[in-house]
């Protein structure tokens, strides 16, 4: 019966999200080691303490850390604990908190304004955002507080230490905080080839958002303060908002797992050396198009719209968001070079240059 409901016939793997990967055998072996007794609730067991203090560890800093259920909430509580009502957020016109998450920033913060800049390949221009700070000091404009990053960016590119420096620079310059947005922070750390500490606090990050779903958790992002004092009640922030977590070992001892076993790196490793298959292949097939560079695990293509449509008959699955023709193709932590060849056996068909 459910078989039948399947139409068109669906794919072992697919490349719309890294989200629909399941559970990588790391995080689920500590997931599992962490149903073997009763511990104290709401945070105070060993599996939440480690995780933290692994956290520290890899992060070269004594940071505060807090974890909750999914990245909305992760950057909309964040950005909440920097921004006052009548403060405003600057932020890539294509950012995840601007395009994605309902209002969830604004609704935290009790209305903190985004305001939108622009910057080839989805990364922020310095030299544009001045201006959209220094264009009003009156009253009656939302006075910036925050410029927020996403790293790896929606269109799949990294900021470079050079570039996170030229943004501390004018964050500096109008006593500013600066909020990375990490959905896809692991990706980003392996293709720049960088230290955690040195894409973060080492750089100017002053809070950021630790992404553990795309890189093989099962649910869970965390929330580090590399200043303390900007955590001050930030625990009764995410209780109030409904994201504390009674049994929280089970959020907490996965991301143990990743970080014991240097799961979370080597699972970015794999979804970006995947991503640079994947874009190999797509090159060398006529009337493909790269949209942005490659720089992370996601490759961004232009495809005749008739080969995305065929796509779909299929039975693949993927995002076009981006615009006409354009379709977004994420690779995980599992992906496999066979369900790639299989892609791209499939493009070959449509564009009638099958073997």
């Amino acid at each position: 019966m459910l078989d039948a409901m399947i139409d068109p016939p669906q794919k072992l793997q697919q490349f719309a999200s890294d989200n629909y990967s399941g559970i990588c055998p790391e995080a689920l072996d500590y997931l599992h080691k962490a149903n073997g007794g009763d511990v104290p609730a709401y945070g105070n067991d060993i599996w939440t303490e480690r995780a933290a203090n692994q956290f520290r560890e890899l992060f070269e800093r004594d940071c505060e850390v807090f974890f909750v259920f999914n990245g909305t909430a992760a950057n909309s509580l964040s950005l909440a604990s920097l921004c006052q009502s009548y403060h405003s957020v600057i932020c890539h016109e294509t950012a995840h908190i601007e395009t994605d998450e309902c209002g969830g920033p604004e609704f935290f913060s009790n209305g903190s304004k985004l305001l939108l800049a622009p910057g080839e390949n989805g990364r922020l221009d310095p030299h544009a955002i001045e201006p959209l700070i220094t264009r009003r000091r009156d009253i009656h404009y939302p006075k910036p507080k925050v410029i927020s990053i996403t790293q790896a960016t929606e269109l799949g590119t990294v900021y470079s230490v050079e570039h996170l420096l030229e943004l501390r620079h004018v964050a500096d310059r109008h006593q500013l905080k600066i909020h990375m947005d990490g959905a896809r922070f692991a990706n980003a750390v392996v293709s720049l080839g960088k230290t955690p500490a040195e894409l973060t606090w080492k750089v100017g990050v002053d809070v950021l958002c630790f992404c553990g779903t795309k890189n093989g958790m099962p649910v869970g992002e965390a929330i580090i303060f590399f200043d303390q004092k900007l955590a001050e009640d930030f625990a009764y922030r995410c209780k109030q908002a409904g994201q504390l977590a009674s049994k929280m070992r089970f959020i907490s001892a996965p991301w143990l797992g990743l970080l014991e076993t240097g799961a979370w790196f080597k699972n970015a490793e794999h979804a970006n050396a995947m991503a640079a298959y994947l874009e190999a292949q797509l090159l060398q097939l006529p009337e493909v198009k790269l949209m942005f560079p490659r720089e992370a695990n996601g490759v961004f293509v232009a495809l005749p719209e008739v080969v995305a449509t065929g796509l779909r008959s299929c039975g693949w699955l993927f995002y076009t968001f981006i615009g006409v023709g354009g379709v977004r193709l994420m690779c995980a932590w599992n992906t496999t070079k066979e369900s790639i060849d299989a892609l791209i056996e499939d493009v070959r068909s449509l564009l009638g240059t099958a073997d």
